[in-house]
């Protein structure tokens, strides 16, 4: 299979004050197309910075970043910005709806942004829209909507630009047991039609329904014993 990602001995320093802080220390991760990873650790661990290297929001201090066998370590804002736009669909947390749109506006947000027809546009918010479960939702805005369906409204989002891959932010973090169930159920579904998936948690049960598990502890990077959906 090809890679989608792959992190080369990739690390990231800060400096605070007279102090450097190596928020990554020589990171090797592969993901290949298709696959469903998840990157766990708890608060502190390097989760952040590592989210914001795979979202290309951020660049390695030393290392490299090849997406789609393309380096974008060393890309500047403007590249990284399209790199984003066409390649990565985000699913945050929070969600991230804009308050004054609709459902199917929400979704059609990416597609503005590249420069997609408004016919062409609407389209496809509308299918994405179905996909998810939202169908009837069309034209709710997200104050009239539940928290699995304002997430539903993000996963549909993150699709609008068939990005090559799907980068995951504590996608249930916010939700219900039973509503981060049905949200994890729509995302194996999506990685079961083909998605390439990278799920950032701290969750055992949302890390245990990937094909493979990277563990984070103190900016470094290991790969873990496999996952339930691998044995099942």
């Amino acid at each position: 299979m090809k890679n989608i990602i792959e992190l080369r001995n990739l690390s990231k320093l800060y400096r605070m004050g007279d102090t450097t802080v190596k928020a990554l220390q020589n990171v090797d991760m592969t993901v290949e197309s298709g696959e469903m990873v998840a990157v766990m650790g708890p608060s502190g661990s390097g989760k952040s910075t590592m989210l914001n290297m795979l979202g290309c929001l951020d660049r390695p201090t030393t290392g490299s970043y090849l997406l789609d066998g393309k380096d974008v370590s060393g890309l500047d804002d403007g590249r990284l910005s399209e790199v984003r736009c066409s390649k990565i669909g985000f699913i945050f947390q929070s969600y991230n709806l804009i308050p004054q749109l609709s459902v199917v506006e929400n979704i059609e947000v990416p597609l503005f942004y590249k420069g997609v027809s408004e016919r062409e546009s609407r389209s496809r918010a509308v299918g994405l829209a179905q996909l998810v479960g939202l169908g009837q939702r069309l034209w709710h805005l997200p104050v009239q909507l539940s928290g699995g369906e304002r997430q539903r409204v993000g996963i549909a989002r993150s699709m609008a630009n068939s990005p090559l891959m799907l980068l995951a932010d504590e996608p249930t973090g916010n939700l219900d047991s039973k509503t981060g169930a049905d949200i994890l159920k729509l995302l194996n579904d999506l990685h079961d039609h083909g998605a390439t998936l990278v799920v950032v948690t701290h969750d055992p049960d949302v890390g245990h329904q990937c094909q493979k598990i990277y563990n984070m502890s103190d900016g470094t990077l290991t790969l873990g014993n496999g996952s339930r959906k691998e044995a099942g």
